[in-house]
């Protein structure tokens, strides 16, 4: 089948959720399926983007949207009702070159990933095409707008409403639907079947290796993403006071891309900020303890499926843990407050054994549970209109 894809950034590197599951899935659908990638981007492509995407995609198209064309789309969602980031993507000029793009490659199906690029396929009724909503969007929107301050509160208030209508709105102009956890398409109350398809895991992650722990407490993530940045926030405000308390000795790294001023404003002898690694494996296989206290964010967190199959002891809200249905007191422990987390992070500095044992259960779990060719074969199926026994919400 050739399958055209239509992302919102081009998913290499792969700093960011939405690049990472494009990434891997759409590599483990090309081993039966041909590629056809259309990406938007709104910022510089990274040199070696295309050499990586071209490895397993038969064509990529690589669209630049101009800034002036950005601001002044922002600009008219003012007006027109249609969610900001819905306006953001959505150029009449990389319309037409879409529009091209389809008509020389004639795609068998199409697949959207975010309803930022529904607009793109829906003019186009007699294609098969499915939605990969993957995170709740609005639902996400709603907690950051409970967190913002006045006026970005009220934007984002408003941004919630909106997407809530348009993910409705755009329901029906899709044959398939697919989103990455249970509890997101519940919140979002869709009015038909929509097919859960979790991340996976690269491989890397499950090897071996020998690096030495110098690292005490690990957070990873965009640090450039809201949600990423209130949770750091938290670790070292609320959370470490405590645990230092008891343990001074004990340091935090905030590892991840781009980090934003408040989080390089975190930076001291007892907080590392690395900004961008080359490897990431290896900073989680440098830590003792990874402690991702997720206040606001929906979805499947990435980190803590990665940070599990690196063998890590981890800590986290019930929030997050319940994208992904670890168990509490044996794979994984739960806070929701400041000190419950930070006695959390104090019993497992103290006992090697703990740490052992939460991490050999935690990565136990993720073995079983996420692979990117399992979820790359359930998607097929979907594409294919196929029921699937398991992870359907109906």
């Amino acid at each position: 089948m050739r399958i055209l894809v239509v992302l919102s950034r081009v998913p290499w590197p792969l700093e960011k959720g939405d690049k990472l599951r494009a990434y891997h899935l759409i590599r483990e659908l090309s081993k039966k399926h041909e590629i056809i990638l259309f990406c938007l981007s709104d910022q510089e492509v990274h040199p070696d983007a295309e050499r990586k995407l071209n490895e397993f995609c038969t064509e990529v198209l690589i669209h630049r949207l101009s800034r002036a064309g950005l601001l002044f789309r922002l600009l008219t969602s003012f007006f027109n009702g249609l969610p900001f980031q819905v306006n953001y993507f959505s150029s009449k000029r990389a319309q037409r070159v879409f529009d091209r793009y389809l008509e020389e490659h004639i795609p068998q199906h199409i697949y959207c990933q975010l309803v930022r690029t529904a607009g793109y396929a829906m003019p186009y009724p007699t294609l098969p095409k499915t939605m990969d909503y993957m995170d709740a969007l609005s639902t996400g929107m709603n907690r950051m707008s409970k967190a913002a301050r006045w006026p970005m509160s009220i934007i984002m208030k408003l941004e919630q409403r909106r997407l809530a209508a348009y993910e409705a709105l755009i329901y029906d102009h899709f044959d398939q639907h697919s989103i990455i956890s249970e509890q997101d398409g519940q919140s979002m109350q869709l009015p038909g079947k929509v097919h859960v398809i979790p991340n996976g895991i690269d491989e890397r992650f499950f090897e071996a290796g020998d690096t030495p722990k110098t690292r005490d407490i690990l957070f990873t993530g965009n640090m450039n993403y809201r949600p990423n940045v209130e949770s750091a926030r938290y670790l070292v405000n609320e959370i470490m006071p405590i645990v230092w308390a008891k343990h001074p000795g004990l340091k935090v790294c905030l590892a991840g891309a781009n980090p934003a001023p408040a989080i390089r404003a975190l930076a001291s002898s007892k907080v590392e900020v690395t900004g961008w690694v080359d490897d990431i494996v290896e900073v989680y296989r440098s830590a003792r303890i990874f402690a991702a206290p997720m206040l606001i964010n929906s979805g499947m967190q990435n980190k803590l499926l990665e940070a599990m199959a690196t063998g890590l002891p981890c800590i986290t809200t019930t929030l997050a843990n319940d994208a992904i249905g670890s168990k509490p007191g044996t794979e994984i422990h739960i806070g929701d407050n400041a000190q419950d987390f930070a006695q959390h992070i104090i019993a497992l500095a103290e006992r090697e054994d703990q740490r052992k044992s939460y991490g050999e259960a935690g990565r136990a779990f993720v073995t079983s549970r996420y692979s990117w060719a399992t979820e790359a074969d359930r998607l097929e199926k979907v594409f294919m209109s196929e029921e699937l026994p398991m992870n359907t919400l109906a």
